[in-house]
């Protein structure tokens, strides 16, 4: 017995759909696995900040960072002597300026510090709470993120800033104290920082949401 017309055709489609579908969705799944093999996935990304986290809050960093109205000096960030205080520009005040006795390198005889430029970040850029405690992940990513409040960076600027600046590259280069011992760096070397920054920059500087933050 022959088929009829219309069931025939209902009969051919079926299969026909179910192939057609077969390859829309292979050529999506490729689609897919090929967006995610040249994206850097989630984890690398937070990886890549919190690499970037730890040498912000790190005392090389974080001492001149502060939210109080003076600078810190020493692991422990402790008050910078001398009741040394931040200045309208933070660059202390007339009398006892920073660049007073900070020069443009460090003086190892002394056992003061020094980097082109020597100030106090502004408070905008701070990476404490009143109390002295770390900011949370969050909290800094947020911070240092916002244009209006780092002097205009965008991502590219942000990389270019922890390439060159020179107070950031004085973090690994801090000199002696005066009693002689070195001076302890950020928990990763300046190449890591750098390489680190690149690729949160490159993901789109992603920040921790709160609830994830420490």
């Amino acid at each position: 017995m022959g088929i009829n017309r219309p069931l025939g055709h209902r009969l051919f489609l079926v299969p026909l759909v179910a192939i057609v579908g077969g390859i829309v969705l292979s050529a999506i799944d490729m689609a897919n696995a090929r967006t995610l093999a040249t994206r850097p996935n989630a984890p690398d990304d937070e990886a890549a900040w919190d690499s970037v986290y730890q040498v912000l809050t790190s005392p090389r960093c974080i001492n001149c960072h502060t939210a109080t109205n003076y600078p810190q000096q020493g692991d422990d960030r402790r008050r910078h002597v001398a009741n040394v205080i931040r200045g309208p520009q933070g660059k202390g005040v007339a009398g006892l300026n920073c660049a007073s006795c900070h020069q443009e390198q460090n003086s190892d005889a002394t056992g003061v510090p020094g980097a082109h430029g020597w100030h106090l970040a502004p408070l905008s850029m701070r990476w404490q709470d009143p109390n002295d405690q770390k900011l949370s992940s969050s909290a800094v990513c947020r911070a240092l993120t916002d244009r209006a409040k780092n002097h205009g960076l965008d991502g590219p600027g942000l990389l270019k800033h922890h390439q060159e600046e020179a107070l950031v590259l004085w973090a690994w280069n801090p000199g002696r104290r005066p009693n002689g011992t070195a001076r302890s760096r950020p928990p990763l070397t300046h190449e890591q920082f750098v390489s680190a920054t690149r690729h949160w920059v490159t993901a789109g500087t992603p920040c921790p949401k709160s609830s994830e933050s420490r």
